[in-house]
């Protein structure tokens, strides 16, 4: 939105003390040239219908989505009012990103919730001299003198969606008084029992002192979790207070910090939801939790603890609902990658393997291939440590070492069972491995993930295990490495030139035509201004031709098998990130940071 040229507020003195009022703001909004008297009736009739149900006016002009008339084809968005009201006020304009809000500090100044529910404010950052305050009423101030002697601080005002104000003071300030409940020992950990596994979250009411304080603070962390598209929570224990961490887009945040008391309280009930040995704090242990989220979405968690020096460490991994619906496309393969997995997965028999680090997406990626395996006809059994997202497609079994299940057993058990298609979690040992060849021998098409580093190490590493070259030869249908690269957020990229030394980094030794422009992150309110905007998969698939199984043997030459790969088709790991770059997925110094540097491969003309 344009605000050059806005006649500021300056001449509305009999306004101060009051609230906006809709009709003020339309007028307002009209003398401007950002809507016409057409536009402001509509909201005008819109607000007699929502007459019964108190709504910001800001909020309501926000929902209607009035064409911009000072910029065709533009929106005037709730974000887009505000920065208006900003300028017009000559105030700071501020989008909050709660993620870089130091929620411990703003919460500490210990302010009321009521009182701030009264003014419509917020803090939004502390320092030694000043506190920041977010408003959305620029014409109500007189809470300023009284806040700036009661803190002994100065008071600066910035201008903020009134809608984030709502939502993060109720979410942030009431979760700090069921911290300073917990705290204060009206609830402790000993009285957390007896829940249900399946837990539905948003049904807690509002938060006060007088709930079940922990019960809330677990509430409130899933749910924050979704709401951020985080894929994994962590609670560290430290000596006093204890860190809240989210990990999005494959980067940590830092969140909350909570007493060490309420972290171990915290921690037992998540426990007990996932079904594990909550007395048990000296060895580590691994659960699973299913939830609903307010959306009515079913939501899979996998736990698991770790005992530190000052206690337990818990890290949740979140799978997104949406993993198992995701087609090949969404997951990041391109038109020439895609004929080939599918050219591998649909094959009758054979061992299919997904290589990659921790994190990298290759559960997502088998369980998208799974699914799209899985037809009434076909027998689908997986072997899994642990089962990590529920499919009523598919068979799933668990590996339980306490019991003498493990992956091996486990796939001689699947055996039995008349499959066709068959998944081991891991390949770990020759045990696995052995049973794993064997099955394919049998007329099975198995998959599983090794952890190597690329497709070519993945066959040295079966070699390492034991497993004969002729059994390699005959039964590897193929290797896929994936790593994953954030992707370029659609709403602020834009086009700007390359670096040539970039360029050749991301390309040698093959010879690539440069594009002359790609796309650049930017940063805006929807990506928290980092520019990114979740991730994608980019791949290095192996397709073990007959040329290819010719050079696997006990002396294998690494190099050369990397060579006939490359000669066969397969693009490296930094080729396929070079491609994503070229279509404005994602950035050179995203491919940099997770794609190996290329080998010795010849030249290759791609």
């Amino acid at each position: 939105m344009d605000n050059e040229g806005l006649i500021n507020f300056a001449d509305h003195h009999s306004l101060q003390g009051q609230r906006l009022e809709l009709d003020f703001i339309l007028k307002e909004l009209q003398r401007d040239g950002f809507i016409d008297a057409a536009d402001a009736e509509r909201c005008r009739r819109s607000a007699q219908i929502k007459r019964r149900t108190p709504i910001n006016p800001m909020i309501l002009i926000g929902a209607m989505k009035i064409v911009d008339r000072r910029s065709p084809g533009g929106v005037l968005s709730l974000e887009a009012l505000t920065a208006w009201l900003a300028a017009k006020a000559g105030l700071a304009y501020q989008h909050i990103d709660p993620l870089k809000l130091d929620v411990h500090a703003i919460t500490g100044l210990n302010l009321p919730l009521a009182y701030l529910e009264r003014f419509n404010i917020m803090p939004v950052k502390v320092s030694d001299d000043q506190v920041v305050m977010a408003t959305a009423e620029p014409f109500v101030d007189e809470w300023v003198k009284e806040l700036s002697q009661v803190l002994r601080k100065k008071i600066e005002r910035v201008i903020v969606n009134p809608a984030d104000i709502l939502r993060y003071r109720h979410e942030f300030f009431a979760l700090a008084e069921s911290v300073r409940g917990a705290s204060n020992g009206r609830t402790s950990s000993s009285q957390i029992s007896d829940f249900e596994q399946l837990v539905t979250l948003g049904r807690a009411g509002k938060l006060d002192a007088s709930d079940q304080h922990v019960v809330h603070i677990v509430d409130w962390l899933l749910q924050y979790a979704f709401n951020q598209r985080a894929s994994d929570i962590h609670l560290e224990p430290r000596r006093e207070n204890a860190n809240i961490r989210f990990r999005i887009d494959g980067v940590l945040h830092h969140i909350y910090q909570i007493p060490q008391n309420v972290m171990n309280a915290v921690t037992s009930r998540i426990k007990v939801l996932g079904r594990m040995d909550v007395a048990e704090k000296r060895r580590p242990q691994d659960g699973r939790l299913k939830t609903v989220t307010p959306n009515g979405e079913e939501v899979e968690l996998r736990l698991s603890t770790m005992p530190t020096t000052f206690g337990e460490k818990l890290v949740m991994r979140i799978f997104d609902p949406e993993a198992l619906k995701k087609s090949f496309q969404e997951l990041g393969f391109s038109d020439d990658e895609l004929k080939t997995w599918r050219g591998m997965v649909e094959s009758p028999h054979g061992i299919i393997l997904v290589t990659g680090p921790t994190g990298s997406g290759k559960t997502t990626t088998l369980y998208s291939t799974l699914r799209h395996l899985a037809r009434p006809e076909l027998n689908v059994c997986t072997i899994e440590d642990p089962i990590e997202i529920v499919d009523p497609k598919l068979n799933q079994m668990q590996v339980q070492p306490a019991i003498g299940v493990n992956f091996a057993s486990g796939v001689r058990t699947l055996l039995r069972q008349d499959p066709d298609i068959i998944m081991v979690g891991e390949i770990r040992d020759f045990d696995t491995a052995d049973i794993a060849v064997q099955a394919s021998l049998t007329g099975h098409l198995v998959l599983s993930t090794l952890h190597t580093n690329d497709s070519a190490t993945a066959i040295t590493r079966l070699l390492d295990l034991g497993i004969s070259d002729f059994l390699i030869q005959a039964t590897l249908l193929g290797v896929t490495a994936q790593r994953l690269v954030r992707t370029l957020c659609p709403f602020c990229k834009k086009l700007g030139p390359i670096d040539d030394h970039f360029w050749h980094l991301l390309t040698a030794p093959w010879k690539i035509k440069k594009p002359e422009h790609i796309y650049h992150p930017v940063g805006c309110s929807e990506c928290r201004r980092t520019g990114y905007l979740g991730r994608t998969a980019i791949f290095e698939i192996m397709l073990v031709t007959p040329e290819l199984a010719e050079l696997i043997s006990s002396s294998i030459n690494l190099e050369e098998l990397r060579r006939q790969s490359v000669n066969d088709g397969m693009r490296p790991l930094r080729l396929s990130g070079a491609n994503a770059v070229v279509a404005g997925l994602t950035t050179p110094e995203e491919v940099f940071k997770v794609a190996p540097p290329p080998r010795n491969l010849g030249s290759w003309q791609a």
